[in-house]
């Protein structure tokens, strides 16, 4: 009996606008503007210790989010990659001469001002609950053990964060008024920030993932960091540790 021919070849890559609409689907569906903790915040029904709690327990994912971009970074191979990618962590660090009165983390720190939380609760790790530091250390192991293609498909979650910032800023002003409006600034900034590195980190994802088999890496690549975020909200809603 002749052995019948083996198939060599896998299934044959996703167009590029199918593929895209795959991405775009995952964070239509899994992204964590539909963890009920969120919708309880846009809703007005967070008390404000649990908003303070929020804030804390972000912070501590706000603050390695230059840590992941910089393993990224180390990852791509042409300069004017990295030169783009490099922007990301000034965005969120801040420059000598950012004239928005510092980068994403010192916005942040405002916003924990504002809230009444002094700085030094926010960089107190200990009082971080368990499940929000795992799932911030899985991510960052996550960007530092998987090949580029994965690490940067992970972080196509910002193809949903400016809808989120504006609806928050909305929510902000109107249900939590005892909130100065100074400390929404990082809000407003990641409105434009978000869409532009999504544009950036969809573009080099397009043109990494030529196989289906990579693509459907990345897809499983951003699905996982959708569980990150459900992840850390997860650990807020219930509490401190």
């Amino acid at each position: 009996m002749t052995a019948a021919p083996r198939v060599l070849d896998g299934p044959a890559a996703w167009p590029a606008d199918e593929f895209t609409e795959r991405l775009r689907a995952v964070t239509a569906t899994r992204y964590h503007d539909r963890h009920p903790f969120n919708r309880r915040m846009h809703r007005g029904e967070l008390s404000p210790a649990e908003l303070r709690r929020w804030i804390a327990a972000r912070f501590h994912y706000q603050r390695h989010i230059p840590v992941k971009d910089a393993l990224i970074l180390a990852k791509l191979d042409r300069p004017e990659e990295r030169r783009a990618w490099l922007r990301r962590i000034h965005d969120q660090d801040g420059t000598d001469a950012d004239s928005m009165g510092g980068g994403g983390i010192e916005r942040w720190l405002r916003l924990g001002e504002a809230a009444g939380l002094a700085r030094e609760e926010l960089w107190n790790t200990s009082r971080v609950p368990p499940g929000v530091r795992f799932a911030v250390e899985g991510y960052v192991t996550f960007c530092r053990r998987r090949p580029l293609l994965d690490a940067v498909a992970a972080s196509l979650t910002e193809m949903s964060a400016p809808d989120l910032m504006r609806t928050r800023i909305a929510a902000f002003e109107r249900h939590y008024p005892w909130i100065d409006p100074a400390g929404l600034a990082y809000f407003r900034t990641r409105v434009t920030q978000g869409a532009r590195d999504a544009e950036q980190a969809l573009a080099l994802v397009l043109a990494r993932a030529r196989t289906r088999e990579q693509q459907q890496r990345a897809v499983a690549a951003l699905e996982f960091k959708c569980e990150v975020l459900w992840a850390l909200l997860d650990a807020v809603d219930r509490g401190s540790p």
